[in-house]
């Protein structure tokens, strides 16, 4: 059963008819096998070429893995116009080419904000009370993700490995499939999986776990995610595990694994070591003067916990002693601004830091700085080497690299202590920092003030072994072992 089979949806046809002699047939395949590229699909494009502020480290392991043979990026432009884009704007920077789609506003609202942002984030962060189902919204998701893969096939060559990027694009490979293409396609999900039984509170739950068998690898973030999936496949939709990670479901076999992504730690370290001495860096050291700084760097998400956190801190300044002693700096920059949900977080923490500041602040000290801006990486990486205390609390996350860019940005000599949720990706690898619950705020502020009492010794200790993690599971190894085993997949067919 096939997505497009569970929702009933007719397709519109944009581009055209597929090509009379479809690539990814075995004789096309085998003119063009010295041709082999990478071509990444993903809902946005990253820059294509280095821009010198530091960019985050999924664009520069993305990048890198398109310039080793040359390669192509694929995804939205972020426009949104009156009439659908033709064929895609093409950029090139060097051996990278930058292929982007605008859409209409109906197309945007429907695939992006209704399904994508109301209905897949809510269910996958294990909020269904916030989802927003609709048929519409599901019929567009999948129309667009069928606009995408018409427009991305002129583009393909035989042999190309194809790596989709997310949850906005489960059904890419189905739509890629229907065209012809029978080359590998892989897909990654950033964000978590739920369990079977909460997936299946979402009506075209079937369609989505069959979308997903169209890929020849599906790789997750941690062990958890990947359970999900299996189990909703074994238990509810008659598949058969077939052993070293290969599956069968819904008439296709595949390979289910867990690629936990990572981060440059060699750049992250070289940007703090940088930016310890930067003019914005310095001027936060002088605005704290000798208090103990806690950070948080989130996007104004309700997946990340915030309320919790602010309650979090709010029940640590009720011990005297500590007033007076820190300074809570959550960089909160806004997202989603379409969607109402987010509008009333962002009203919602306003009111909570106003009322933290004006229950505690004193006439030299405010307790709770609360920025809606964005810094650009290598500022941040400043910062974070400043905050004795990186607080990293979602109520669920993929992975979270903030954590891991915390650890990675401190100083060897006098480490800070990550506080860390227990339901973030990361915490399955950086079992040495201080992991909490969410929902504890007693638990979370004690963690806190554990940290900044920690001695010097055993914060190097943790930092120590936490590195070796970080070192061992970079964003090399994370994007050449995805690779490898697609290029296995591939090699299997």
């Amino acid at each position: 059963m096939s997505v497009s089979e569970t929702l009933g949806e007719a397709r519109q046809d944009r581009f055209g008819a597929a090509p009379a002699t479809k690539p990814g047939t075995p004789s096309a395949a085998a003119a063009a096998k010295a041709e082999r590229r990478l071509v990444v699909v993903s809902n946005r494009v990253g820059p294509i070429a280095p821009d010198g502020t530091g960019q985050g480290g999924l664009v520069v392991a993305l990048r890198a893995a398109l310039e080793e043979a040359g390669g192509l990026w694929f995804g939205f432009s972020g426009a949104v116009n009156e009439r659908p884009s033709l064929a895609p704007a093409l950029t090139t920077a060097g051996e990278v080419t930058a292929a982007t789609l605008d859409l209409t506003r109906r197309d945007f609202e429907e695939y992006y904000v209704g399904y994508a942002n109301r209905v897949l984030w809510p269910l996958f962060h294990y909020r269904p009370s916030l989802i927003g189902y609709s048929r519409r919204d599901a019929a567009g998701y999948l129309r667009v993700n069928e606009i995408f893969a018409r427009a991305l096939l002129p583009l393909l060559r035989p042999g190309d490995l194809v790596w989709v990027h997310d949850y906005h694009l489960i059904p890419f490979a189905e739509a890629l499939r229907r065209l012809g293409w029978a080359d590998p396609i892989g897909f990654f999900l950033h964000t978590p999986f739920p369990a079977a039984e909460l997936l299946r509170l979402l009506p075209d739950h079937r369609g989505i776990v069959a979308a997903l068998c169209a890929y020849d690898l599906v790789g997750f973030q941690t062990a958890s995610d990947l359970q999900g999936f299996r189990d909703f496949l074994l238990r509810r939709a008659n598949g058969e595990d077939l052993g070293q990670g290969m599956l069968r479901g819904f008439g296709r076999m595949l390979r289910a694994a867990v690629f936990p992504i990572g981060i440059d730690v060699a750049g992250i370290e070289g940007l703090a070591a940088a930016a310890e001495g930067s003019r914005q860096t310095r001027r936060l050291r002088d605005s704290i003067r000798d208090r103990s700084l806690i950070i948080g760097v989130d996007r104004l998400d309700y997946s990340k916990g915030l309320a919790a956190r602010f309650a979090a801190y709010a029940h640590l300044l009720e011990r005297r002693e500590i007033r007076g002693r820190t300074v809570f700096m959550q960089i909160a920059p806004p997202s989603r601004s379409d969607v109402p949900e987010y509008r009333e977080i962002r009203r919602g923490l306003e009111a909570a830091a106003g009322s933290i500041n004006g229950r505690y602040a004193e006439f030299d000290w405010t307790p709770l700085r609360y920025l809606n801006k964005s810094f650009n990486h290598r500022v941040l990486t400043g910062f974070y080497r400043a905050a004795q205390i990186g607080l990293v609390t979602p109520f669920r996350d993929g992975m979270n690299l903030v954590a891991k860019e915390y650890v990675a940005s401190q100083s060897p000599e006098n480490p800070g202590m990550l506080v860390l949720s227990c339901f973030a990706g990361a915490a399955d690898e950086l079992g040495e920092a201080m992991i909490v619950n969410p929902h504890d705020r007693e638990g979370v502020a004690e963690a806190v003030m554990r940290g900044l009492d920690m001695p010097a010794g055993e914060r190097r200790e943790r930092w120590t072994a936490m590195m070796a993690t970080l070192r061992r599971n970079s964003i090399d190894a994370w994007r050449k072992g995805f690779v490898a085993a697609l290029t296995a997949a591939g090699a299997q067919r």
